[in-house]
């Protein structure tokens, strides 16, 4: 399954390839990688919590699980 890109890795793809490389410092691309990757976990867990559906027999069931099955790149 081909994994979707989050806006923080666009943004930087983006940047990189049209200003300059190294233009945003590592340590703040990891920060706001990070920072995304929370909002979409806790977003994923208010929605299961408020009974949002999941394909019943998904090893999707909470938002780590999620987030590792749409965005990590293996």
């Amino acid at each position: 399954m081909e994994k979707t890109q989050t806006a923080v890795e666009w943004l930087v793809n983006v940047v990189q390839s049209c200003i300059a490389p190294n233009f945003i410092p590592k340590e703040i691309v990891e920060q706001a990688k990070a920072m995304e990757k929370q909002q979409i976990i806790d977003s994923f867990e208010i929605g299961y919590d408020n009974g949002a559906c999941v394909q019943e027999g998904s090893s999707i069931y909470h938002g780590g699980n999620y987030y590792n099955e749409t965005f990590k790149k293996d």
